[in-house]
């Protein structure tokens, strides 16, 4: 039987991290998402970073 891979990132160093998601519009006019892992502490600073480059 299969371990779940929940039970192996909630230990150790991985449980401080966040992922950001992020959508991008490209020249075309369309929408991709841009994913982004940083530590927790940092999470909220890159949040309002990309809220301020609106």
């Amino acid at each position: 039987m299969a371990k779940k891979a929940v039970a192996t990132f909630k230990s150790g160093e991985k449980q401080n991290w966040a992922k950001v998601v992020k959508a991008v519009k490209n020249k075309d006019g369309n929408y991709s998402f841009q994913e982004i892992m940083v530590p927790l502490e940092k999470a909220q600073e890159v949040l309002k970073e990309n809220k301020n480059t609106k």
